[in-house]
């Protein structure tokens, strides 16, 4: 009886650890770009953003936490991405919750450690902007227009570092330009 247990548990982790790894790659493009929340976020040098603010440019915001192992995990490729994304007119900044944080040199000492020193980061004061986006696990990728419109998302984790992504990435924002928007 209990080598069938096992057996059942372990089938059971299998399916789980399955299905996890199968939604880590979704990515979910509208049919019609939707408004971006207003709230503030914070820079690092303490200035305070809205998502609207970087209108003109696209916005590829992941939302994550120092405490998730596959945000930690992508940190390297998403500054390999940020570097490659810049001559593309492609923005990526990073949102983690502020209480997450004693300083922004903790999170840039943070940054610095998971081999990823180049990224520009931002907190969301009390997870407000991340509640507003309906974002409750880390983690998340918003992408936004040039017209400051949330146009997809992407559900757990990428290969950022793969230049293949950054290539998909330029190809949904070049079928997406002439998006209709949609008002909330």
């Amino acid at each position: 009886m209990r080598r069938i247990f096992q057996i059942f548990c372990f089938v059971l982790m299998a399916v789980f650890v399955w299905s996890a790894e199968a939604k880590e790659n979704a990515v979910n493009i509208f049919q019609s770009s939707r408004a971006v929340p207003i709230r503030k976020i914070k820079h690092e040098d303490g200035t305070m953003y809205s998502l609207k603010d970087f209108n003109g440019q696209f916005v590829v915001a992941v939302f994550w936490s120092k405490s998730c192992g596959p945000c930690i995990k992508e940190l390297e490729g998403l500054n390999t991405f940020y570097k490659n994304a810049l001559k593309d007119n492609i923005r990526l900044v990073l949102i983690s919750k502020d209480s997450e944080w004693h300083s922004a040199v903790e999170q840039r000492l943070f940054l610095k450690k998971y081999k990823a020193p180049d990224i520009e980061f931002y907190t969301d004061i009390k997870g407000d902007l991340a509640g507003d986006f309906g974002i409750f696990t880390s983690p998340h990728t918003v992408l936004i227009n040039e017209k400051a419109e949330e146009i997809g998302r992407i559900n757990g984790t990428a290969k950022w570092g793969d230049e293949r992504v950054l290539d998909y990435i330029k190809k949904i924002r070049e079928e997406t330009a002439d998006m209709d928007s949609v008002t909330p």
